[in-house]
């Protein structure tokens, strides 16, 4: 039997020692053995922290961005094969698919957040603050990537999405990556790990990879080191409370399996369509992966007087659910993924049925479809009913890691949201209903307690992507028992793995800094107009100051007859009495339209492309008839702009063709006084030379 092998410091290494036999979960026969005996755990930290930190540091936001997506297509052609040795884990294709292509997803996900940052290795946190009465004293604050390893430990059933939907994050944020997938599952982990080192897409040390035990890891972890575990509350505890992890103040992001809660809306009768809805989703999260998600609904919160309507829907619901073989194209929920883990649940839904009764099926016994009870980890579908839940602990303590959820009544919305609590902190939280003052009701009061809030009704529910489905660009954690951490969420996350540092100086000194210009820096003078240049040509700082023109009544009067603007401010005979103008004010935006024509050079083509939006547009003075105006014009800041990739030429679009990048440039609107009377960013496409 072979064994799997772990990525150690840009080595593929075999474990000296037999190690744990990792054994299909539907069929129970050996497929691989898992060990890390041997392993140099130290060596691998250092070679994250003196390899894969700097590789990954010094490429720049949208570098490192292309560089995720080209990772995500590249797994792409592998999906046969990853498919196929998911299916031995247990999990169907609906199941697999959320895992395999939901964790690329991730990636390609991750990957377009590099818009949103500089082209720059670091990055800008918040605006810039001005710190002095004349201008040149300031401060702004800086993210830059941490300078050691994010290690993750992932003691759950997702080894393809538990691990992208990781390493996409700390990837993008300039830091390598130790994945320490469940070692049951770890074989599928390999496989991909394997397909994307062979990519050659990522820099040396990027991506090591532990098929087993952690052995000493976490005794060579240092303060630039963050560590993320994903898991029962117990391990999670014990791996936060390691001496090192104390003494370095290593950041521990913990995500720890909650007792997450829909529940029903006192306004949903039967025959409303958020019925079905209700009963729908219940029945997918008891089901998908065989309920063996730390985002699965464990509690069921109904109104007392639907209770009996509730579960005899469920358990009409559920009977149709069938079991087997994953491989056969009629199961919809396959096996759990060990044989400990089908002990395991039975053991937790024991101390269950203490205070609550068994009404949908049995812990002994399945039916199946192309399968072996005897051989494979599989369970059926558990439904317990509590009729007394505050009464009754084991149900807001207890979790059986499994297709096992409990149902309990409810008077108002107020016991639901007191009963949502009693988990002491969840990942996720669903409530079903038509009526948005409950909906607002049951958010506000239950939010302190769960990291994720899905309402659901008829006008989401086509599109909703679920209860249990965490998204990228949302966070993903909750408080309490699940953890008190927070994961992905956009640019949120990123931030996890950086660390901020607030600088203070001149306004030229900042934007040298940070390449992104500061008003009040001194600008580049250019006898070439900034519009003539090519986007490789342009230097941020690049300034023209233009020539003024008077504001006159009549270019008020014409604005507004053109504009349809006739605000009481811009008409002249206006008596401005009790306003807050002296006299016939200039519409803003004319203003910002005499800025353009002050800014823009020539009638004749340039490599500016086109003008395709204004942001932080500001007016900060009124502009009376007569009032001189120039604008000071300043290169801001530059982007890259990736051509599309086209598949299918009848997608191609005029300029598809062009080579270009995204210049923002400052506009300042100034008075013949000098002061501002309006400020904006405007973005251009500029063509690139090359």
């Amino acid at each position: 039997m072979t064994q799997l092998e772990n990525f150690a410091a840009g080595h593929w290494i075999n474990g000296n020692g037999e190690g744990q036999v990792l054994l299909d979960a539907v069929t129970g026969e050996p497929i691989t053995s898992a060990s890390t005996k041997g392993l140099d755990f130290k060596a691998m930290i250092d070679y994250a922290h003196q390899v894969g930190n700097p590789n990954l540091r010094r490429l720049t936001f949208h570098e490192r961005g292309r560089m995720l997506r080209a990772v995500a297509l590249h797994l792409r052609k592998h999906l046969d094969k990853f498919y196929a040795l998911s299916f031995k884990t247990g999990a169907t294709k609906a199941d697999s698919w959320v895992d395999i292509e939901g964790g690329i997803g991730n990636l390609f996900s991750n990957a377009s957040l590099r818009r949103k940052f500089s082209d720059e290795p670091f990055a800008i946190d918040g605006e810039a603050i001005n710190l002095s009465k004349h201008n040149t004293f300031m401060g702004h604050h800086i993210l830059v990537p941490k300078a050691g390893v994010a290690i993750h430990i992932n003691a759950f059933n997702f080894p393809v999405w538990g691990m992208l939907e990781k390493v996409a994050v700390n990837w993008l944020a300039g830091m390598p990556a130790i994945v320490k997938p469940a070692t049951v599952t770890s074989y599928l982990t390999e496989a991909v790990v394997r397909e994307i080192i062979a990519s050659g897409i990522l820099p040396d040390g990027a991506l090591q990879l532990i098929c087993g035990n952690v052995g000493d890891l976490l005794d060579h972890v240092t303060s630039q080191d963050v560590i993320t575990f994903t898991g029962s509350k117990s391990t999670a505890l014990k791996l936060k409370k390691h001496e090192r992890i104390l003494e370095e103040s290593v950041p521990f992001n913990m995500e720890a399996d909650s007792l997450n809660c829909i529940v029903l809306g006192n306004d949903v009768t039967p025959a409303d369509a958020e019925w079905e809805i209700f009963i729908k989703e219940i029945r997918k999260e008891m089901t998908t992966k065989a309920g063996q998600k730390c985002t699965a609904i464990r509690r069921i919160f109904v109104p007392e007087n639907k209770i009996d309507d509730v579960w005899k829907s469920l358990k009409q619901s559920l009977s149709k659910t069938t079991i087997g073989n994953p491989i056969n194209e009629k199961v919809r929920m396959g096996s759990l993924v060990s044989m400990t883990q089908r002990e395991e649940v039975k053991q937790q839904v024991q101390k269950l049925i203490a205070s609550s009764q068994l009404i949908y099926g049995s812990l002994d016994s399945v039916e199946l479809i192309d399968a072996d009870a005897g051989l494979g980890a599989f369970i059926s579908p558990l439904l317990l009913l509590n009729e007394k839940p505050f009464a009754s602990k084991e149900v807001h303590e207890v979790e059986a890691f499994g297709p096992v959820s409990t149902i309990m009544p409810y008077k108002n919305m107020d016991e639901a949201i007191a009963l949502s609590k009693l988990g002491k902190g969840s990942l996720c939280s669903s409530i079903v209903t038509a009526d948005d003052k409950i909906a607002k009701q049951y958010v506000l009061g239950a939010g302190t307690h769960h990291g994720r809030i899905l309402i659901l009704n008829k006008d989401c529910a086509k599109e909703s992507t679920g209860h249990g489905s965490p998204l990228p660009m949302l966070i993903h954690g909750g408080p309490g028992r699940a953890g008190g951490g927070e994961e992905m969420g956009g640019i949120r996350g990123i931030k996890h793995y950086m660390q901020r540092v607030a600088i203070q100086g001149s306004p030229t000194s900042v934007t040298h800094i940070t390449n992104i210009f500061q008003q009040y820096a001194n600008g580049i003078e250019t006898p070439v107009h900034p519009f003539k240049k090519y986007f490789e040509e342009l230097n941020i700082g690049d300034q023209i100051i233009s020539q003024k023109r008077k504001i006159t009544s009549e270019d008020i009067d014409k604005f507004a007859e053109l504009s349809g603007d006739h605000f009481y401010a811009h008409i002249i005979n206006t008596d401005f009495n009790g306003t807050m103008f002296e006299q016939q004010v200039a519409h803003g935006y004319l203003l910002m339209s005499i800025a353009a024509g002050l800014f823009v050079d020539s009638y004749e083509k340039n490599p500016v492309l086109l003008n395709y939006g204004i942001d932080e547009l500001r007016f900060t003075k009124p502009v009376y008839p007569g009032a001189d105006m120039y604008v000071r014009f300043t290169c801001k800041e530059k982007l890259p702009n990736d051509k599309r990739i086209i598949s299918n030429p009848e997608d191609f679009k005029r300029g598809d063709d062009i080579d270009k990048g995204i210049v923002k440039w400052l506009v300042e609107m100034m008075d013949g006084n000098d002061e501002q009377v309006g400020i904006a960013t405007i973005l251009t496409m500029v063509a690139k030379k090359l």
